[in-house]
């Protein structure tokens, strides 16, 4: 009988047998780098949009004529000094800090920022409203209160349009 099985070889003895495999490597956990890269991530966007805002506020008009104002004060020049203009900081390279709302459309200003002279440096406050469109805005809040403590306020109101 050719196709008989014979009883010497055992069943699938001609075929290679699967080797053993070795237990699998543990894996590092891919979670610490997402979240730091989420991190990361964030904190750009994060300082792109506070510069980004920053410059769309030192652009603004508003905050020109404001400056314009505080330059033409002789009684600010007297506590500050001559040269009044905004403080650079440095983490805006060398651009002032403005904090605060400047929202012509709704008709909300609402600004302060650090200003400096040559003879001392204080923080400039400026709120003004306006209560319908149309109307001109009303300058509710205009002052300088300087590190010493004198507080200024500021006669010239700029006219915001």
């Amino acid at each position: 009988m050719l196709w008989s099985k014979s009883p010497s070889v055992a069943p699938g003895a001609c075929y290679a047998t699967e080797l053993p495999r070795p237990p699998p490597r543990s894996q590092p956990s891919k979670w610490p780098i997402t979240v730091a890269a989420l991190a990361v991530g964030l904190s750009g966007w994060a300082a792109f949009m506070t510069f980004a805002t920053n410059q769309e506020k030192l652009s603004s008009s508003v905050f020109r004529s404001i400056v314009r104002a505080l330059r033409a004060d002789h009684q600010l020049q007297e506590v500050l000094g001559e040269a009044i203009r905004p403080q650079p900081e440095w983490y805006l390279n060398g651009d002032a800090h403005v904090k605060g709302k400047i929202n012509q459309l709704q008709g909300n200003i609402d600004v302060s920022f650090r200003v400096r002279g040559s003879k001392g440096s204080g923080t400039l406050y400026f709120t003004s409203i306006r209560k319908e469109k149309g109307a001109p805005f009303t300058v509710l809040r205009f002052r300088v209160i300087c590190d010493d403590g004198t507080i200024v306020n500021i006669s010239d109101a700029p006219s915001v349009e």
